[in-house]
């Protein structure tokens, strides 16, 4: 199973969520739909970067190095590579 690694950014207030899922379609749709109570206030979000990992280890390690890097402008960079 593939797991992925994932950035939103809220169309409200252009900030950015990192997540890790299994389901990258089924996660998207959570969050905009209100399902998911930590990023119902900032409702819409745009898919903005995905990863790939084949396991969830690997996801789960890329997704708090992800949040470590509290910068949106090292976000931003990232995002754009």
């Amino acid at each position: 199973m593939n797991y992925y690694a994932y950035i939103l950014q809220s169309q409200k207030d252009f900030g950015y969520y990192i997540g890790v899922t299994s389901d990258i379609k089924k996660r998207l749709y959570e969050h905009n739909s209100g399902l998911s109570k930590s990023t119902k206030p900032r409702r819409p979000f745009k898919l903005v970067r995905v990863e790939k990992y084949e396991d969830r280890k690997t996801a789960y390690q890329r997704e708090r190095f992800l949040k470590s890097k509290k910068s949106s402008k090292i976000i931003e960079k990232i995002i754009k590579n």
